[in-house]
């Protein structure tokens, strides 16, 4: 077992000052991921822990997604961070990393045997957090939430990780969170986004993104805090991701 299986949460503050100022040590490189991914050992100022680091140069091209998915990365953090939703690891933008630039995002300790399915199966203790990770995606556009990117982390919470093909211009939404099509919209998530829609788009997320994708997503937000209720799959499961898990 690592030694960061078990280690205490950090504040969200000093964990982007560890990814951003951190000594970084490649352990080794992670299985069954699409394009170069890398866990990292990170110490800052006596703070140690791991990160996932996704390189620029390691990302495989796509017909639909201009180069540069590590930046998908972080601007789902940062929409959710001020989203107020608590769902994202921290994740920054390193240009110093052994590979040169690309995302860091914490690696967050959980029970890798189980996701989605798994979890949502159990009972509902975790569904207000699927919730938000639900109306997120939608927000951002996921393409591609399998079942396995929900982790339990060793806490409790429920973490969603790997964005980096989220916030295309064109609806491409692939999700595995299906359970509460046609819900109402929890009070608290439907608050959230007017308030994300009143500060309008942090500077940080707009550099990222290219101006049609910034109104898209705005106009995707809009809708749903309009609408009131998650939305509907009538596309005959071709909005579901392939694998599932």
């Amino acid at each position: 077992m690592s030694p960061f299986q078990d280690r205490e949460p950090i504040a969200t503050d000093r964990a982007l000052q560890l990814l951003r100022e951190g000594t970084l040590d490649t352990v080794g490189r992670m299985p069954y991921s699409s394009n170069a991914t890398f866990l990292m050992d990170i110490e800052h100022d006596g703070l140690e822990a791991q990160a996932i680091y996704k390189p620029h140069r390691g990302e495989r091209p796509l017909w639909d997604f201009p180069s540069g998915l590590y930046q998908r990365e972080v601007a789902a953090f940062l929409v959710a961070d001020d989203l107020g939703w608590d769902v994202v690891p921290p994740t920054v933008v390193r240009h110093d990393a052994p590979l040169d630039t690309g995302s860091l995002q914490l690696f967050m300790p959980a029970r890798f045997e189980e996701h989605y399915f798994t979890i949502h199966e159990q009972g509902d203790e975790h569904d207000d957090q699927f919730r938000r990770i639900c109306a997120l995606d939608i927000v951002i556009n996921n393409t591609d939430r399998k079942s396995g990117h929900c982790l339990l982390g060793t806490d409790g919470r429920i973490w969603a990780i790997d964005h980096g093909i989220a916030f295309h211009q064109q609806f491409k939404l692939r999700t595995v969170l299906w359970d509460f099509e046609d819900e109402p919209l929890p009070d608290d998530i439907a608050e959230s986004l007017w308030r994300f829609l009143e500060r309008g788009l942090p500077d940080s997320v707009g550099e990222l993104l290219d101006p049609f994708e910034r109104d898209a997503l705005l106009a995707r937000a809009t809708a749903l805090a309009t609408a009131g209720r998650f939305p509907r799959d009538d596309s005959g499961g071709h909005r579901y991701p392939w694998p599932l898990v």
